[in-house]
């Protein structure tokens, strides 16, 4: 897989075809020949450029396309961007400019050089479907038939439930989209902090807790009210559509702008799809003036729950 920029470009424009088409909808998530770890990307990756270019077995399109699958799903940009090259060349799947171009975009989002390139010859598309090995795993809704019994069951009552429902209405945001997110982001943890240094209840990133005028992010009442101001504003951008929302609080109001919609990131795809299932209502009332201009319109949603 090591080509030069110049070989990639020239081998993108010319499309080269291969392996069968159609297998996208069908990709595994899991081989016979993987690792015992299957969350080890390196070991995976390795083992997908050897079926890919016959480096000691069979050359299988088919089986390395999975592996890079699996890896691009855990995150990993090198398995994004060589999925993205199968998509680009319709190598074992079928050969669609669409998805390669969120794949190089995922990857490239990440600083990978080569898929920075290709982006340049692939036209973005934000309706075009991930493959389903990169889409979240389907899970059954939250316990209860109807949404007041799943809320309750979801959201027991307690100090926290309590302040939230005390500190919402300030906000005019509903409480259980309130109580999703923190349910969501920490589990109710009040010193939970992630990879990226989200803080608190409501995960707010330093960036977030300084627009918000949040002094300190592990203050249960502090955390909660940035949240629900940078709810709020969400809001009144994205005009009350909630998954929008919620893909904003996850991967930012840019990275929804950009891709006019729901991000193609399995993290954010499962996000929402979490949140949505806790919220049950698909718009929420919002505050208008809160934006000074909002022209945002997004795209048929390829995401569903």
């Amino acid at each position: 897989m090591a080509l030069s920029s110049k070989s990639l470009v020239v081998l993108a424009i010319f499309a080269l075809w291969g392996g069968s088409a159609g297998a996208e909808g069908y990709l595994p998530l899991t081989t016979p020949e993987a690792p015992e770890n299957p969350d080890n990307l390196k070991i995976l990756v390795d083992l997908a450029v050897k079926y890919e270019h016959a480096e000691g077995v069979p050359q299988d399109y088919l089986k390395a396309a999975a592996l890079y699958c699996r890896a691009a799903r855990l995150g990993y940009a090198d398995a994004q961007y060589a999925l993205g090259w199968m998509y680009a060349n319709g190598r074992g799947v079928s050969r669609d400019d669409g998805v390669a171009a969120q794949l190089f975009i995922m990857a490239a989002e990440q600083g990978h050089g080569h898929a920075r390139v290709m982006m340049r010859y692939t036209r973005p598309d934000a309706t075009a479907p991930l493959p389903s090995c990169l889409l979240p795993d389907k899970q059954e809704a939250p316990v209860g038939d109807e949404p007041d019994q799943a809320y309750a069951a979801a959201f027991p009552k307690g100090p926290i439930v309590n302040l939230v429902h005390q500190l919402a209405p300030r906000y005019e945001v509903d409480p259980k989209l309130a109580l999703a997110v923190i349910s969501v982001e920490s589990a109710f943890n009040i010193r939970a902090t992630s990879p990226k240094n989200a803080q608190g209840l409501m995960q707010l990133i330093p960036e977030t807790a300084q627009r918000f005028r949040v002094k300190n992010t592990f203050d249960p009442a502090e955390n909660i009210k940035g949240g629900l101001a940078y709810l709020q504003w969400l809001l009144a951008f994205f005009k009350g559509n909630v998954p929008l929302v919620a893909a904003a609080y996850n991967a930012g109001e840019r990275a929804v702008e950009r891709h006019r919609g729901i991000p193609p990131y399995p993290e954010t795809r499962d996000y929402v799809r979490k949140i949505t299932q806790l919220y049950r209502k698909p718009t929420h009332p919002y505050q208008s003036n809160l934006v000074e201009s909002s022209s945002f319109v997004a795209l048929p949603a390829s995401y569903s729950k």
